[in-house]
């Protein structure tokens, strides 16, 4: 690569697969923080979720040919790694797992009285890594089901569209297993902090 401008994804794919030595490293590069987070928010394991960000580039270099472009080079990557994860998690076999393909009956037209009134302000409490160390943790106790959409919608900022290409889910899945993840997760919080003795707040 010899242009001193930013190549698009895209470009560094077809001059990965044409031969160009740089270009895939800059892709590595480009995407290795965000692919190292999801696998940390999917196998809560440190030391997996490394291995699984050296394998997910692994496999993404050597099956690029079979990437057509038919969708965006980061949720095909982002798939990658979540097949991956799942596989850590499955060989570790720890707690109950929750299957992407599980039928989930929300009720969404009533599901909303469930989220809990929240009051007061986080910050006059705790630090930001303070908060930011609370809801990661939260986030590793969803059902598995639950925490992969959520990391990919929510932490990530996938488009809902994205999300369900990622995962090979229907859109409407992905906005009902969404919807339980943050209701889920707002419980939790809210007895997390009224453990402490404090109002519970709108973190979320």
């Amino acid at each position: 690569m010899t242009s001193t401008e930013p190549h698009s994804d895209e470009d560094l794919v077809e001059l990965a697969k044409s031969g160009d030595d740089t270009a895939f490293p800059e892709l590595v590069k480009r995407y290795s923080r965000r692919i190292l987070r999801v696998a940390r928010n999917i196998t809560n394991h440190e030391e997996d979720s490394e291995d699984v960000l050296q394998e997910t580039f692994m496999k993404a270099y050597t099956h690029l040919d079979s990437f057509q472009g038919n969708s965006k080079f980061y949720t095909w990557l982002v798939r990658i790694a979540m097949n991956e994860s799942l596989m850590k998690l499955r060989k570790r076999k720890t707690g109950k797992l929750v299957s992407l393909d599980e039928q989930l009956n929300t009720g969404e037209d009533t599901i909303v009285r469930e989220i809990a009134v929240w009051e007061g302000n986080p910050e006059d409490t705790y630090s930001q890594e303070e908060l930011r160390d609370i809801l990661d943790k939260t986030i590793a106790s969803l059902p598995e089901g639950f925490r992969t959409v959520f990391t990919l919608r929510d932490v990530e900022e996938l488009s809902t569209e994205e999300t369900a290409e990622a995962l090979e889910l229907s859109i409407p899945a992905v906005k009902s297993r969404l919807l339980r993840a943050r209701l889920q997760l707002r419980e939790k919080l809210t007895r997390q902090f009224k453990s402490k003795g404090e109002n519970a707040f709108a973190y979320l």
